[in-house]
């Protein structure tokens, strides 16, 4: 019975532990004889989104150093003390000089005022006309007090061919195929008449074997005229034996929602022919600009009296605009202001929507979004198209190509750099580099550490014979003959702590003369001591010689 006692105790205390592999590390770590690692690791794109680096680099060493130690502690936690590392990481060092006056530049949208000044009568440039050439009077007017020098990214649409301009409807309701997404609300009289669905159309009639009062509403669904301007409407009914021409009208809501109480909103009649035609007749286009821009119901009012019973058919009706048929390019254009005059920018292109297309619409291409981002980088595809673009480029010629890039941390933004043409091919600025940390593992913590490890080789002893044979003939002997240090205590051949350091300066000096101060090493040299093996002896470069680290 005791075996099970034990037992079920030794279990519980493995479970009732905080973190039993924690600890281990942290054992790990702490002991006399810790793990000492040496690795060395590149970060890829899971260790930046972990780091919360969405552009997939550092933006200085200054933030790597004081990054990675965590993301060692976290990656290597059996790693004790004296264990090294050195992390590959990629580092921003700054956009092409120049880019910034680009991508940092003030935008100007055209409007349609903007084009129609040049003559058009559509929502953009004509696929004919030279914008280069229309821009400079338009900005002209519009930015009242440049200065010199200024950038002004110029953004516009162009037609591909030759635009249809005509009335197009922003809304329209045709009957009877829209009638069940209207409302039919009965306000008084007989539910078997007012509003009904026949062929061709919906008919409001109070007239059953003769007249009955009665009034109903047929009210439309939510109709959205966001960004509608000049707004017109137009209704195609017939009107039969009206008396009383306030029996029937149409009723417009901004208040009202579906749903609700039709008589708690607020209507207003507009305006409309009320002719008795006898037959469908289409109406001329009434003025509904009072409504630009509004959220609204309309709603069709129905009413008629014991002794004035009019039918009124409605086949549809639409809210209208001018409206233009054709597909633009979203294009862009740099100008400066120079001498009191916009000119054209030099040597900078700005990448269009078509452009963009151009390179793919295909999920994971730019055209997919009109965008670069980390998933779609732009020099996979901008070199390219610049050879596309650029078929007779010369050696050593430059350009800045600016463009739209998605960052799923700052969103859409504008970005650039610069290309040149070099050994027939368009070739980046290269904004990112990739470079290294070395890290130590010191009392408890990562820190950066510049230590170098290096391992001697049989030229060092030669070296090292040559420089200090005449001071140390014996020791200097043994090590020409077995190509090793003699570390035996005692021994007539013994090269001591101090001697080596001697023999270490000759080496490092031989081997990095134009060390830095404070520069680390870590040097691993061949011993004998009794049995052959290897010792390590760390040593720091501080007034021009080397000494041992403390």
């Amino acid at each position: 019975m005791k075996r099970i006692v034990y037992l079920l105790a030794f279990i519980g205390a493995i479970f009732t532990g905080c973190n039993p592999i924690e600890d281990i590390n942290n054992d790990l770590a702490s002991q006399p004889d810790p793990v000492i690692g040496e690795v060395e690791y590149t970060l890829n794109a899971d260790d930046y989104a972990d780091l919360e680096l969405d552009f997939g680099n550092f933006s200085s060493d200054e933030d790597a150093r004081n990054i990675l130690p965590g993301f060692l502690s976290d990656k290597y936690p059996y790693f004790g003390e004296g264990s090294a590392a050195v992390v590959t990481y990629n580092l921003y060092i700054g956009s092409a000089e120049g880019v910034s006056d680009y991508t940092g530049a003030d935008v100007y949208q055209f409007s349609n005022a903007d084009y129609a000044t040049t003559g058009s009568d559509a929502f953009g440039f004509y696929p004919n006309v030279d914008a280069t050439d229309e821009i400079p009077a338009i900005l002209d007017a519009q930015i009242p007090a440049p200065v010199e020098g200024q950038v002004v990214l110029a953004d516009y649409d162009q037609y591909f061919e030759t635009p249809e301009i005509g009335l197009a409807n922003l809304y329209q309701a045709a009957f009877p195929a829209d009638y069940d997404s209207f409302e039919l609300i009965s306000i008084s009289g007989p539910d078997e008449l007012g509003w009904t669905a026949g062929a061709a159309n919906v008919q409001g009639s109070g007239f059953d074997g003769g007249a009955n009062a009665l009034e109903e509403w047929l009210v439309s669904p939510e109709i959205d005229l966001t960004g509608g301007s000049d707004l017109l409407f137009q209704i195609t009914q017939e009107i039969d034996f009206l008396g009383d021409d306030t029996l029937i009208d149409i009723l417009i809501s901004t208040d009202y929602t579906t749903g609700g109480d039709v008589m708690a909103a607020t209507w207003t009649a507009i305006a409309f022919d009320k002719t008795i035609y006898g037959s469908l007749t289409t109406s001329e286009d009434f003025d509904f600009s009072a409504y630009d821009g509004e959220t609204i119901h309309v709603g069709l009012k129905y009413s008629s009296t014991d002794s004035d019973s009019p039918r009124w058919r409605v086949q549809d009706f639409a809210v209208r605009a001018i409206g233009v048929s054709g597909d633009t390019d979203s294009k862009g254009e740099y100008f400066v202001y120079e001498s009191g005059a916009w000119e054209a920018a030099d040597g900078v292109y700005y990448l269009s929507v078509s452009d963009y297309d151009s390179m793919g619409e295909g999920s994971g291409q730019p055209g997919a979004f009109n965008n670069f981002s980390s998933s779609t980088p732009a020099d996979s595809y901008i070199p390219t198209f610049l050879g596309l673009t650029y078929p007779f480029a010369q050696e050593e010629d430059q350009i800045f190509v600016i463009y739209k890039y998605f960052s799923s941390n700052s969103g859409l933004g504008t970005r650039g750099n610069s290309y040149t043409y070099t050994d027939g091919e368009w070739v980046p600025y290269e904004s990112v580099i990739e470079t290294s940390l070395q890290f130590g593992f010191e009392n408890g913590i990562w820190v950066p550490d510049n230590t170098i490890r290096y391992t001697t080789t049989g030229a060092d002893y030669s070296a090292i014979v040559s420089a200090l044979s005449a001071t140390y003939p014996g020791p200097t002997g043994s090590m020409d003959s077995f190509g090793n240090f003699d570390r035996r205590p005692g021994n007539a051949n013994e090269w001591t702590d101090s001697m080596v350091l001697e023999a270490l300066n000759v080496v490092l000096d031989n081997l990095d003369p134009s060390a830095a101060e404070e520069q680390k090493y870590i040097v691993t040299v061949d011993v004998y001591t009794g049995s052959n093996g290897t010792e390590d002896f760390a040593v720091i470069k501080i007034g021009g010689e080397w000494i041992y680290q403390m």
